[in-house]
């Protein structure tokens, strides 16, 4: 069966398995991970630092980073700074920073190999993503991250889907059934962005965790002209 929405231009497919479908048939893999790869990859390149997407949080991580003379971001509260958009806040300008991610950074990487043009979206910078892609006359594929349930399987996330739909409703071009979903689900709850963060499930879980701000900054809206491109293994600053 064919899941890979040939008849479109611009595709939109969940997850590792949506990366693995879609980028051998795309010149454009878009990689939308809310909570929180992606927003901490925009807030790091707005303090004009530089990430490093990398798979694992353990010793190979800090190994990495020393390699580099870059930072690693560790857990949410167990360093100043963390996979954790708020902590990112006072990045210092030209940090290297290693950003362990087993959504984001795991299909960055899977993306990698099939591509020449990885970007990371997600909501602060939707809009600048999706004009730019306006303009290029390949084939898109954005990618909702989603979570993981314990057995490691797939789980949706909604905070993904809305932030996929934000890319796609900015994007001019031939939308998959799929991705024109998406879109619409962006639209119908644009106005009300912040509330349903914070009440979905992952945001839920945040807010419980004591990281209320992490959702706020999350669910920022076209704040960003940021399109973090993904450059000799590293997303920089493009600006759209």
């Amino acid at each position: 069966m064919d899941y890979t929405q040939e008849s479109y231009r611009v595709r939109c497919e969940w997850g590792e398995g949506g990366v693995k479908i879609l980028a051998p048939m795309c010149d454009v893999i878009v990689i939308v991970d809310v909570l929180s790869f992606s927003t901490c990859v925009d807030v790091a390149l707005s303090r004009e630092a530089e990430v490093y997407p990398y798979a694992w949080k353990d010793e190979r991580g800090r190994m990495y980073a020393e390699e580099i003379g870059g930072v690693l971001a560790e857990k949410r509260g167990t360093s100043h700074f963390s996979l954790s958009p708020f902590s990112l806040q006072t990045l210092p300008a030209k940090t290297k920073l290693v950003l362990p991610s087993p959504n984001g950074s795991t299909l960055t990487t899977i993306a990698a190999e099939q591509v020449d043009l990885v970007i990371t979206s997600c909501l602060r910078n939707a809009e600048a993503v999706g004009q730019m892609l306006s303009t290029h006359s390949g084939t898109i594929g954005v990618i909702p991250a989603g979570e993981r349930w314990p057995d490691g399987s797939l789980r949706p996330a909604l905070e993904d889907w809305l932030g996929a739909g934000a890319v796609l409703a900015a994007l001019s071009g031939d939308l998959s059934p799929e991705a024109e979903v998406a879109a619409n689900l962006f639209e119908s709850t644009r106005s009300n962005l912040e509330e349903t963060l914070l009440n979905c499930s992952s945001g839920r879980e945040l807010v419980d965790r004591g990281f209320r701000e992490d959702v706020q900054i999350a669910a920022e809206l076209n704040v960003s002209r940021n399109v973090p491109t993904l450059r000799e293994g590293r997303y920089v600053r493009v600006e759209g």
